[in-house]
């Protein structure tokens, strides 16, 4: 397996595109995307947990019952959330996507996000429609993932190349996500393509399997989001028998999924709102792997361990403390804790008890970008990983004045 160029253009058969159809004031910022694949493609989706959902995510629902889509479309700016007609709007949407695309509106994904609560307004969706589509292209992932983003500072996608059944496969994906991101599924918006061949009941495990270990782990800032969804296409261009079953090709296509996933899943977290580091925590020694995740999703949401890593201070007493109120059954008389970067890796608790270690080597540590946090239970040998950002006054300054 190898990472190649393209996002969700790299596998055949996909083409994408994103421009400013007029969501935004800013005319310098794409607001809408679309998604193609020239022939219907196996589909599925995870959504968010939250009780209160967006209208897309009950359109996409109803459209992907028969475990297959050919195009996606989403709108930045405004989340189509709350909104009496937004049910409609999402329908006018596909609608108007399915006409400029020629193709059914029951193959559509649909997908928003933005502010909750407020209106929106389908006619500049539909005016830009037929433009949208005239400039999907095998070279229209970037554009696409731009017109996804809200608060996001970088534009985040990733492809892919494997072997399947004897033949070349891809998969790439694009995200956005930067805040209202926390545990769990789904968390933030990610569309992912492949040419290889898998039965949608098949690609649909594929998918909620993996986003217990990948999109699962990530928290931002507490709040889940109403608008969460990952969605998966794939069209079988590849050539390679179709996967219908457990076995070694759909081992690799797992293996591949995963491994987009978890480079979505550190751009997202590296990119929280306002964060200045990417923090990853990977907890070992556990009892069992609910014992690990509970433990690293309970370490990497902590406000004050996030505060302390801003401030590159090794506190480690705050990770003992998220472990203690995680809920896991753990003896905390053999907890260790390491902090590790590129600059170096440095234990500051063995068996519960701090250990001497010097601030400046710490210091110099948890002034990297990129963080781990490392927790040892010394009870078994199951193991898991979360990611998370640091906490800094920035995230207020975003926050404050989001909708206005």
């Amino acid at each position: 397996m190898k990472f190649i160029e393209g996002g969700v253009c790299a596998a055949k058969g996909f083409t994408a595109a994103g421009i400013h159809c007029g969501i935004r004031k800013s005319r310098d910022k794409r607001d809408l995307s679309m998604i193609y694949s020239e022939i219907t493609a196996s589909a599925a989706a995870v959504y968010t947990t939250n009780l209160v959902k967006g209208a897309p995510i009950a359109v996409t629902k109803e459209h992907l019952q028969n475990g297959t889509a050919r195009a996606v479309i989403c709108n930045s700016g405004n989340a189509n959330t709350c909104n009496a007609d937004g049910v409609e709007i999402a329908g006018k949407m596909c609608a108007s996507a399915a006409a400029a695309l020629n193709i059914s509106e029951d193959d559509i994904i649909v997908a928003s996000t933005g502010v909750i609560g407020q209106p929106l307004d389908i006619a500049p969706i539909t005016a830009k429609m037929p433009q949208l589509a005239e400039s999907l292209s095998k070279d229209g992932c970037a554009d696409a993932a731009e017109g996804i983003m809200t608060t996001d500072t970088v534009i985040k996608e990733v492809a892919v190349e494997f072997e399947a059944g004897g033949k070349t496969c891809r998969i790439g994906g694009i995200a956005k996500g930067s805040g209202m991101i926390h545990p769990n599924m789904a968390t933030m918006l990610v569309f992912i393509t492949s040419d290889a061949a898998i039965s949608p009941e098949m690609l649909q495990k594929a998918l909620k399997t993996d986003v217990e270990t990948t999109f699962n782990m990530i928290s931002i800032d507490g709040d889940t989001s109403t608008n969460d969804m990952v969605a998966v296409m794939a069209n079988g261009l590849a050539g390679n028998d179709e996967i219908t079953e457990d076995g070694e090709a759909f081992s690799a296509f797992m293996r591949a999924l995963n491994t987009v996933n978890v480079y979505l899943c550190r751009m997202i977290a590296g990119d929280g709102e306002g964060a200045t580091k990417l923090l990853e925590c990977r907890v070992c020694g556990a009892p069992d792997e609910n014992t690990a995740k509970t433990v690293a999703k309970s370490v990497i949401c902590s406000s004050l361990i996030k505060a302390a890593m801003f401030g590159a201070d090794a506190n480690w007493g705050r990770v003992l403390c998220a472990v203690g109120y995680s809920g896991a059954d753990v003896d905390v008389d053999k907890i260790g804790v390491s902090f590790k970067s590129a600059a170096g890796e440095i234990e500051v608790c063995r068996n519960g008890a701090g250990v001497e270690f010097s601030e400046e080597k710490a210091k110099a540590i948890l002034l990297e970008k990129e963080i781990e946090i490392l927790v040892s239970l010394g009870k078994g040998e199951a193991a898991a990983t979360a990611w998370g950002c640091d906490l800094t006054y920035d995230y207020v300054k975003i926050n404050g004045d989001y909708r206005t």
